[in-house]
């Protein structure tokens, strides 16, 4: 794999119960770049996500990361590599029974042997530089929720990871919280210098700070680019969706009969 891709996606395949959910996924994601993965709901992003992290094994293909593939790592050395990742789930998923502070130390405590006086540095540098330094006595109830996803911004990269994955990063917030949230997820990456992939419905957002976009219908990518490929773009499936727009490849309605069908089959029954 050359030095500049950190991760290397061949033809994955991943079923639920016999459905296929990822139908033959082909990625690079560059060292030191944000990659976008949008489509919509149901589409295998969040998939995607946990078979990169391990948390789920393909039914077919494979995940390179560095020199690793990731889905035949044993459990203990997938825990192992799991210290060079971050994590940002959907709305923050922080720990309501414990400080900012203690949030932010987990992975610290979980991952190292550190000194307290270590880990308390570590853990007040993170929070700065998401702005949150005063805010380290707080219980995650006594946040607001672009507070929270800030604190688990901190936390997902509190191990200066090499690789730091956003699910669905800018959900429920407000157009400030979103727009605070999304530069830190730039300059974080690029003062790490880290990698970051983010599955997102925030075209907007994401087009300010991604280098790269792919877009997946149906388990599959339909379409990719850089963030002026993807304005620029007269794909059918792509517009629809950067432009959020009803008529397209993108069907609002279910599959069903004609409605002229199915009322005359009851006329029919009666």
């Amino acid at each position: 794999m050359p030095e500049d891709i950190l991760v290397d996606i061949a033809d994955l395949q991943f079923n639920y119960d016999g459905r296929p959910v990822l139908q033959g996924i082909n990625m690079k994601i560059p060292r030191g770049k944000v990659v976008a993965i949008m489509g919509g709901s149901g589409c295998g992003k969040t998939t995607l996500l946990r078979c990169i992290g391990g948390q789920l094994r393909p039914t077919g293909g494979r995940v390179r990361l560095e020199k690793h593939q990731v889905s035949e790592m044993s459990e203990s050395d997938l825990y192992r590599l799991r210290r060079k990742m971050g994590m940002l789930f959907q709305f923050g998923a922080l720990f309501t029974d414990i400080s900012v502070f203690e949030n932010v130390a987990f992975p610290l405590r979980e991952h190292t042997d550190l000194a307290e006086e270590m880990i308390r540095d570590l853990v007040l540098m993170k929070l700065e530089a998401v702005g949150l330094r005063g805010a380290s006595h707080l219980m995650p109830g006594e946040l607001s929720g672009g507070m929270a996803r800030r604190v688990a911004l901190a936390r997902a990269v509190a191990l200066d990871p090499m690789l730091v994955m956003y699910d669905e990063p800018f959900t429920g917030l407000d157009p400030i919280a979103l727009g605070v949230i999304g530069q830190l997820i730039r300059k974080l990456n690029d003062a790490l210098g880290a990698t970051s992939i983010m599955v997102t419905h925030d075209v907007q957002e994401s087009l300010q700070i991604v280098d790269y976009i792919y877009f997946i219908s149906n388990g599959q990518i339909v379409a990719e680019g850089t963030p002026d490929q993807i304005r620029a773009s007269d794909d059918p499936f792509v517009h629809q969706f950067v432009h959020a727009e009803i008529e397209g490849p993108v069907h609002f309605d279910y599959p069903a009969p004609s409605i002229r069908q199915e009322f005359l089959a009851g006329v029919a029954h009666a």
